[in-house]
């Protein structure tokens, strides 16, 4: 196998990676004095904030160096993040899980409800994008109260 190709197969996982400036917000997030109240708060202790310097440490250095061991164990990290963010679902046996989608997922919706997302922003702005329109027949700016 070429070396490229062995390459690519290595790092089939890539795409878990995160721009690494993703990593240095994450642990200054984490280490701010607002943050740490709310875990003490939440907790009773402050957390461990040193895996996202490590992981951003490790991002720098595959990004800048291609760093094979920098690779791994970041690949390690947001697996193990992964796995703990996902461990109250699999650990659920409330719910039965499905095995395939309901029959009727992509169904059309309801006469009643097509009929009001005709005059929604959201269908109004689709149109006016598939159509290459820049201007609006509504106010482009939105107020959330």
């Amino acid at each position: 196998m070429s070396e490229a190709k062995e390459k690519q197969k290595n790092h089939e996982n890539s795409w878990m990676i995160r721009p690494c400036m993703m990593y240095k917000a994450e642990y200054d997030d984490c280490t701010s004095i607002k943050v740490r109240f709310n875990q003490y708060f939440i907790f009773g202790e402050t957390l461990d904030c040193s895996q996202w310097k490590t992981d951003y440490a490790n991002c720098y250095e595959w990004e800048k160096n291609k760093s094979e061991k920098a690779y791994d164990e970041l690949i390690l990290s947001e697996k193990q993040r992964r796995r703990e963010r996902l461990s109250a679902h699999y650990q659920n046996n409330v719910w039965e899980r499905r095995e395939k989608p309901p029959e009727n997922w992509n169904a059309p919706l309801p006469e009643w409800m097509q009929k009001e997302f005709e005059n929604s922003y959201l269908h109004i702005k689709n149109e006016e994008m598939k159509q290459g329109k820049e201007t609006s027949q509504l106010n482009s700016r939105c107020t959330i109260l």
